[in-house]
């Protein structure tokens, strides 16, 4: 089960007098990963080199920023791949410390520097869940919001109007039997359907 983290987590390696600082975190898409790695960048001005690789929602990238190919993106997301991680970015900062190290250092030092950083990071899975609109008589809020509640659903919004809508987020695997519940529990009073 794809798994993600639930906050940054941070790593520092020195290897041969190069500083190499890690960071992870969850992240949504491409854009907001660009976001962080500018804001890294702000925070590091005198670094030589801040690479980066994303899994988030099928996006990938793996960026070397200046590094051999291959030497720091790609393992970087190699990492990611191999914990079957999603919604994450991997960040490593490296201070050159004026001995080169070789694309195989490299690729130890930049492997090395995300794996402690995940080593020190709280995975939590990854739930699919499908957002559903319920329209029900005022009579049946209080027994809809107990089922979802039962179901672990999330309530996004609530309006008053005719009748009550209330839209929510459910787990994908109990939403099935939290309409019928519904259907079954509100003798066809309560509506539900994607919004």
């Amino acid at each position: 089960m794809p798994q993600t983290i639930s906050c940054v987590a941070q790593s520092e390696l020195i290897v041969k007098k190069s500083r190499f600082i890690g960071s992870v975190r969850p992240v949504a898409d491409r854009a907001a990963a660009r976001d962080v790695v500018i804001a890294v960048r702000g925070q590091h001005p005198d670094a030589k080199h801040v690479c980066w690789a994303l899994l988030a929602g099928g996006q990938s990238a793996a960026v070397d920023d200046g590094e051999p190919s291959g030497t720091a993106g790609r393992p970087m997301l190699n990492v990611l791949q191999r914990q079957d991680l999603d919604g994450v970015l991997a960040t490593v900062v490296r201070y050159f410390g004026g001995v080169k190290l070789g694309a195989g250092g490299l690729v130890r030092a930049y492997t090395e520097c995300v794996v402690q950083a995940l080593n020190g990071a709280t995975r939590v899975p990854i739930v699919s869940t499908r957002t559903l609109l319920c329209q029900a008589p005022y009579a049946l809020e209080g027994l809809v919001r107990r089922k979802i509640e039962a179901a672990g659903g999330a309530l996004s919004e609530v309006r008053h109007g005719v009748q009550v809508e209330i839209v929510f987020a459910v787990a994908e695997d109990s939403a099935g039997s939290l309409v019928a519940e519904l259907g079954e529990a509100g003798r066809g009073q309560v509506v539900l359907r994607t919004p």
